[in-house]
């Protein structure tokens, strides 16, 4: 650590990468000043309301990018019982850790007002609570002893802002939901090129377990049965099969960040033993010699059948989920998990061939890269935000979770997660909790009534046609109607009210509608025009 009069300079080294955050003197006494306390004449910082600032942002201190600021916290709180330290104290208490701590002061985290958004995830979770509807998978019986009234939400963000909700840390087995992970460490050890010499890229309209392969005789998709075989038969190949199943876990527990992964036996047996159709797509590939070279068939399905048979929970799920987000780092190691491309080529398969037969849906109602699995289970990913994981046993006829897709509608109708909300970003309904303020709609609406005031029509036009409402009020209430009006732009003035439908009778902060600024400026064009468009709308009423 360099120091001098102004600026103290920490440098932070992960595995995946490493950190420098500047940091002058001012910002940290001015961090100090705000949690601290005076005793005595003498300014101490509060350590429960720094752990409070931390919580509420969304990282918890038992964070691994925290270790060594919790370990400190840990030891001070047992010398001292009030949790109050001094300033030098608390130098070397955020010293270890300042890059994070600083963005969560800054308010820099990708969810800025995560109590908010932690608000809107538990609305749709309570208002999904208690549907009845849908069925636990009966195929094997450990899925059919499933509580149908389990029902967990676990988020985590690229950030590592962290929320969850109801049964999050209840174990199940991720079945399809590893076809997504499974198919993204192929393509990171091996190559898309590679890969996709023994698997097609398409959805393929038919069940997920149907007989079938595509006319180039190989499996359609890395996300139905028969694609997640043959990327099961790509991984590791020469070596033991336990050494596979153990890599492949190490891979899948570093994208959770090193969280819970495990593996059900009782499951794996029952998926063996109820394999017929499993092993009639195995069979069939073999005969038109889909599988590399030298593939063992009965290891390759034994490995398929392990990987159906790891479980999770929705913590480690949602992490899994936003490594993925995250371009294949771990948000909450820093450990680089997979690369870009391997990431790219996997949301494409999750958001085209992730949700069964009802992946064409899902794509266009929610707009988002996913995977279910008939545990109940559902792995969301929101690029450059966040990835989710919910689980509820319950499917609907074509094997997804029934509360967890009501899920994903209530939560796209509320905030701009479709991948093509962006289109219609400024849509008034929906909120973007991405967003640090209003800087982007008190811009545009100020936009607006510029091109109002100065008579650009053109400006106006591309307003309309991009969606955006012409008739918001500024502080004083006053639309661009009123300042067209007031400048007697005749052309945007009609527009406006026959285009747009912009109101007439819209009222500002000294009551006035455009038709009496038009009088005011004495306005002739506009006078005439406004008072004919009142007039007629009084005796056909629209």
């Amino acid at each position: 650590m360099d120091q001098d009069d102004d600026i103290v300079i920490y440098t932070i080294y992960s595995r995946s990468q490493s950190h420098t955050a500047t940091l002058d003197n001012d910002e940290i006494q001015q961090l100090f000043k705000e949690l601290a306390t005076v005793v005595n004449d003498k300014s101490y910082l509060s350590l429960r309301k720094f752990i409070a600032m931390i919580n509420k942002s969304g990282v918890s201190l038992d964070d691994p990018r925290l270790a060594e600021t919790a370990s400190i916290i840990e030891q001070q709180l047992e010398m001292h019982e009030n949790g109050l330290i001094d300033a030098e104290t608390f130098r070397k208490c955020i010293s270890g850790n300042i890059v994070l701590i600083s963005k969560i002061w800054r308010n820099e985290l990708v969810m800025p007002k995560f109590n908010e958004f932690k608000a809107i995830i538990e609305d749709g979770y309570n208002k999904v609570k208690d549907l009845k509807d849908g069925k636990v998978a009966t195929y094997i019986p450990q899925l059919s002893r499933a509580n149908p009234n389990y029902w967990g939400v676990s988020i985590c963000t690229i950030d590592g802002q962290r929320y969850h909700l109801g049964d999050y840390d209840i174990p199940f087995c991720m079945q399809s939901c590893s076809k997504c992970i499974s198919y993204a460490l192929a393509i990171n050890d091996l190559s898309r090129e590679f890969v996709h010499q023994f698997v097609g890229y398409e959805p393929s309209g038919m069940v997920f377990n149907e007989l079938t392969l595509n006319e180039e005789d190989q499996p359609h998709s890395p996300m139905i049965n028969s694609g997640a075989i043959m990327v099961a038969a790509l991984h590791k190949p020469k070596k033991h099969l336990s050494d596979r199943f153990e890599y492949i876990v190490q891979q899948f527990r570093k994208a959770a960040g090193e969280e819970y992964v495990g593996f059900d036996n009782a499951t794996y047996i029952s998926e063996k033993e109820t394999a017929d159709r499993n092993y009639a797509l195995a069979y069939y590939m073999r005969e038109k010699k889909a599988f590399p070279p030298n593939t063992v068939l009965e290891d390759t399905m034994n490995l398929y059948f392990q990987l159906c048979s790891t479980e999770i929970d929705c913590r480690s799920g949602a992490v899994m989920a936003s490594t993925l987000a995250n371009g294949g780092i771990c948000p909450i190691t820093g450990e680089k998990v997979f690369s870009p491309i391997a990431v790219r080529d996997t949301l494409s398969q999750m958001f085209s061939c992730g949700m069964y037969n009802y992946s064409g849906q899902f794509a266009f109602k929610i707009g988002l890269p996913a995977k279910s699995g008939v545990s109940g289970a559902i792995l969301i990913v929101i690029p450059n935000v966040m990835g989710l994981c919910v689980w509820s046993p319950p499917l609907d006829k074509l094997g997804n979770s029934v509360r967890g897709l009501e899920f994903c509608k209530l939560l796209v109708e509320r905030c701009h997660f479709h991948r093509f909300d962006s289109m219609i970003k400024h849509l008034q309904t929906k909120s973007d909790p991405t967003n640090r303020s209003i800087d982007d709609i008190s811009g545009t609406l100020t936009k607006i009534q510029y091109a109002a005031s100065t008579g650009d029509l053109t400006a106006l036009r591309r307003f309309f046609l991009a969606g955006y409402r012409l008739d918001i009020p500024d502080y004083d209430g006053r639309t661009a109607l009123h300042l067209a009006a007031i400048e007697g732009h005749l052309s945007v003035v009609t527009f406006l009210i026959e285009k747009c439908g912009v109101a007439t009778h819209i009222t500002d902060r000294w009551g006035k509608t455009p038709l009496d600024d038009a009088k005011e400026f004495n306005r002739q064009e506009v006078i005439d025009k406004l008072t004919s468009y009142v007039n007629s709308t009084k005796a056909f009423p629209r």
